[in-house]
């Protein structure tokens, strides 16, 4: 009896063909989404890498050739403030396959951080 009940459970089918229709773009939207919430999450962390770099930058005085660097007029003949802008660009790892090639560029985030160097004359 028990076991007849087994098999007629599995050979029962009814529901897989939707479930399948159902699965592939439920599974699909969750990939681009935690596709989205990666992407997001990188560039934050990049902006925060890239800020601290700055001012770390602006503090020591150690400037890379990728820095720019920017003169601001101060109506105070003794004190020269500075703008150092450090740029950062990392590629993005893709969750979702040929997300590029949909898109048409590479996923790549490409941040700045800007801290002000205070000089004293």
């Amino acid at each position: 009896m028990l076991l007849r009940g087994l098999r007629r459970f599995i050979r029962e089918d009814d529901g897989s063909v939707e479930s399948s229709l159902v699965l592939v773009p439920l599974l699909t939207l969750f990939l681009i989404a935690a596709q989205i919430t990666v992407a997001i999450h990188g560039r934050n962390m990049e902006k925060i890498a890239a800020q601290d770099e700055a001012s770390v930058r602006a503090i020591s005085g150690d400037f890379r050739d990728t820095d720019t660097y920017l003169h601001i007029n101060s109506p105070d003949p003794h004190h020269n403030l500075d703008l150092v802008i450090s740029h950062r660009k990392k590629p993005l790892p893709a969750l979702v396959p040929g997300i590029s090639k949909l898109t048409g560029s590479d996923l790549t985030t490409e941040v700045s951080g800007i801290a002000i160097v205070e000089n004293q004359r």
